[in-house]
């Protein structure tokens, strides 16, 4: 069996798994591009291969000041923090304490331990975190709007925010993603699905040779493999839960 590398491929793919060319699935070709759809959307939602974490470089310009917010791309659901603004430790001049601390002990630090540099960078980090705080922000992916409860004075038009976020992985671009086994069978358990609840509405039509349409039984086989396989993902593919503290 050839690994499917595209879109086309993988919906074949899915329909010989449920026996096309023998049998002939009762689904149009648009319910299938819809099933396929639905399945891309629970991958991204659950599995973690459907996404990675990256670190998002957005220019400010003069409409996000004005707006109080960034406009992110469509493919990113969901930005979980962004780096300090106006963080004391990265300022770039003679006054920054990274600076100071080099300008002063740099010398002593080839031949004593690093330990106290280290709690004093600890310790004013932490005294930043207790004086100044860190900016709060709020998102939602049906919006694409990063919002960052700030000054927005703070920063200059051509200024850089890093956000990390994570991203989903469009099988367009990265191919391996429609060879994904798991994919592939909670796909193939949609369309099933749809082909049962399709039939349905023909429950007990003799056919000729007294043939009858069981639709019935093949919804209920897709809607077993369909909990099972989103209970596989929930146990062995999805990420931990974070922690939170309030």
């Amino acid at each position: 069996m050839a690994v499917p590398a595209t879109r086309n491929e993988f919906k074949e793919y899915c329909l010989r798994r449920l026996g096309k060319p023998v049998i002939e699935i009762n689904v149009d070709d648009d319910q299938v591009e819809d099933r396929i759809d639905e399945s891309l959307s629970f991958y991204w939602d659950y599995h973690f291969d459907g996404a990675e974490k990256i670190y998002y470089k957005h220019v400010v310009t003069s409409d996000d000041k004005n707006n109080g917010y960034l406009t992110l791309p469509k493919n990113i659901k969901g930005a979980v923090n962004i780096f300090d603004i106006g963080d004391a430790l990265n300022t770039n001049n003679m006054f920054n304490i990274r600076y100071q601390i080099a300008l002063n002990d740099l010398y002593t630090l080839t031949s004593v331990s690093m330990v106290p540099y280290y709690m004093a960078i600890q310790h004013i980090q932490f005294l930043e975190h207790i004086l100044v705080g860190r900016q709060p922000i709020r998102y939602s992916r049906h919006r694409d709007r990063l919002y960052i409860d700030m000054d927005w004075g703070k920063l200059n038009t051509g200024n850089y925010v890093i956000v990390e976020a994570y991203e989903v992985i469009d099988p367009d671009t990265y191919t391996d993603a429609w060879g994904d086994r798991w994919l592939a069978m909670y796909c193939s358990a949609l369309i099933k699905r749809q082909w049962g609840n399709n039939l349905k509405k023909f429950g007990g039509m003799q056919l000729p040779g007294g043939l009858t349409f069981n639709g019935q039984q093949i919804y209920n086989e897709a809607e077993i493999e369909i909990e099972k396989l989103e209970k596989e993902v929930m146990i062995n593919y999805s990420l931990p839960v974070t922690d939170m503290i309030g």
